[in-house]
């Protein structure tokens, strides 16, 4: 037990105000260098792991590359937006006589939306009528007198003025009464009515209350008549996609639409136009496309999410995109020997979409790792991993083991059911 005593006593002269002042002043780079040597043995377990380490086997996932059509599909978020969209705004300065429309209501085209007070243009147009009639019946009596030389031609001439300007105002007295009718110019649903009779509308797009006892003023529109069946959606495509957008017909491209948060309804329809200039502000082009609606549950305004299947792209290697190993020399994929050893193979990826990608580089027939790259190396030895299929439900048709009640386990028997 000696040599235990001389250790204490070692150790009980060592000056530990010393260490413990060392550890104060040095106490944060102390701390960074247990820090890296922490992530140090972090990374290196990372990237080497055991098995890898110690040259073993490792427990994969792969694949058989064959060839399939792959449709190329163009992604895109949208805004709902009305075929046509009219603001039905007075031509003249009048008061609202009665509203023949209700709000939300569907209306066809030249359809009778407001009728203003037509009191004083009615009259201005009989005024009108009566005077052209009148100059009419002077010019008629004029050419008579003319033909016996009563009245010389120049009287002849200022009877067929008279009555050409006669006839002009009864004609803009006309038209003026016409604007007192105010007519739907679409096919299309009534918006919310800002006007009620009695309500003075003016030429300057300011409609003005008088249903109130203070007067107030606010500028817009009589109503909207907008058509939402067919509807449009616009969306942009970005710069790169535009080859691939215009490889086919613009015609024959389709788009697959849904709105908000339902993904289960989809709606179908076809491309219309695509802009003849890039937007240089947000690097696409602008696209619209049509979408019947008889059933109206598109509004415009709605956000979309639209699918544009631009071309198909035929008897493609197609691998899932986890596959894909990326390097600073570019991307490749683990190929299976026939000895089970792994090797790295570049290839090229011509598209991609929805966790697959098409690639070229390889050959069909060929094994590729698709699931537990993250530990290989290339020679290293793989396995398959085993693929653990589920249980199959009991069914009715099961018949229960026999089993004589002699040769059964306490704990395997079954107690007897009540009835």
């Amino acid at each position: 037990m000696s040599w235990g005593y001389a250790l204490l006593t070692r150790i009980q002269s060592i000056d530990l105000t010393n260490i413990k002042g060392f550890v104060i002043k040095h106490k944060w780079r102390i701390l960074i260098i247990l820090v890296l040597i922490y992530a140090g043995t972090k990374a290196y377990d990372h990237f080497f792991p055991t098995e890898v380490k110690r040259g073993g086997v490792q427990t994969v996932t792969t694949m058989v590359l064959e060839k399939k059509d792959v449709p190329l599909v163009i992604e895109s978020t949208g805004t709902i937006a009305a075929a046509n969209i009219v603001d039905i705004r007075p031509m003249i300065t009048n008061t609202v006589k009665e509203i023949h429309i209700k709000e939300g209501q569907d209306v066809k085209k030249g359809q009778l939306l407001f009728t203003l007070d037509d009191r004083n243009d009615r009259a201005n147009y009989d005024k009108s009528k009566a005077l052209a009639d009148d100059a009419q019946r002077q010019l008629q009596r004029a050419k008579e007198l003319v033909a016996k030389n009563f009245i010389s031609k120049a009287g002849l001439d200022t009877a067929e003025a008279n009555a050409k300007s006669a006839m002009a105002t009864a004609r803009a007295a006309e038209a003026q009464l016409s604007f007192d009718s105010i007519r739907s110019p679409i096919d299309g649903r009534a918006g919310i009515i800002n006007v009620f009779p009695g309500s003075l509308v003016q030429a300057s797009n300011v409609v003005v209350s008088s249903t109130t006892s203070t007067a107030t003023s606010t500028t817009g529109a009589m109503v909207t008549i907008t058509q939402i069946d067919p509807i449009n959606v616009q969306f942009t495509v970005a710069e790169n996609s535009i080859p691939l957008l215009l490889q086919n017909d613009i015609a024959n491209l389709k788009v697959l639409v849904t709105v908000g948060d339902n993904l289960t309804q989809i709606y179908e329809g076809k491309v219309i136009v695509v802009d003849n200039q890039v937007d240089p502000a947000i690097g696409a082009v602008r696209v619209k496309a049509q979408i019947p609606n008889q059933k109206r549950t598109l509004l415009p305004g709605q956000f979309a999410r639209i699918k544009l299947e631009a071309n198909t792209l035929k008897d493609a290697i197609v691998i899932p995109s986890q596959a894909v190993v990326l390097n600073a020399r570019g991307r490749f994929v683990y190929l299976v020997g026939q000895d089970d050893k792994v090797s790295l193979k570049p290839i090229k990826v011509t598209y991609e979409y929805q966790g697959n990608a098409a690639i070229t580089g390889v050959e069909v027939g060929e094994r590729i790792v698709i699931e537990g790259k993250q530990n290989l190396r290339p020679g290293v030895k793989i396995r398959e991993a085993k693929v653990t299929p589920p249980a199959k439900p009991a069914t009715a048709e099961s018949k229960p083991t026999d089993v004589k009640p002699s040769e059964a386990k306490p704990s395997e028997s079954k107690p007897a059911e009540k009835k």
